[in-house]
């Protein structure tokens, strides 16, 4: 169990990780740079290369970058247990869609992301209350 200022800060956390490594999905020109520096890396690693964009896959990639930025931003503006409760679902349904990704031959670039992604969403998920020895008044906790 975590107390729920623990929690408060894991979303906010969360919140920060997906504002950083989405914003470069949400716009075409950003993502245009994202591409290349994630195709180096991955030339660098030896894992092969990512394909080419059509307008259309350059554009469900810039959706999500844009919506998950403002999700991020919401989190960050009102943070709580229950918006990270939601967030810790969508960590699963990504986190399933990116091992779905890497299992269908995608590239291993993703890994890191999954990691991340059932990371947070193992904490999101984790029970939330008051934290043994510190409830009720002091006055309490001292008799």
């Amino acid at each position: 169990m975590v107390s729920e200022s623990t929690f408060v800060r894991i979303v906010r956390a969360s919140a920060w990780y997906d504002l950083i490594v989405s914003a470069p999905f949400a716009t075409p020109w950003t993502f245009a740079w994202l591409h290349q520096a994630l195709n180096a890396l991955a030339g660098a690693l030896g894992i092969g290369t990512l394909p080419d964009f059509a307008p259309e896959h350059l554009l469900m990639a810039n959706l999500m970058g844009s919506v998950v930025c403002v999700w991020s931003v919401l989190r960050l503006r009102q943070t709580s247990v229950a918006l990270g409760r939601y967030d810790a679902a969508a960590r699963w349904l990504f986190a399933a869609w990116q091992a779905y990704a890497v299992l269908s031959g995608g590239t291993l670039l993703v890994v890191p992301f999954l990691v991340v992604e059932m990371g947070f969403g193992l904490l999101q998920s984790m029970p939330v209350g008051s934290v043994p020895g510190r409830t009720g008044t002091r006055a309490a906790r001292a008799g």
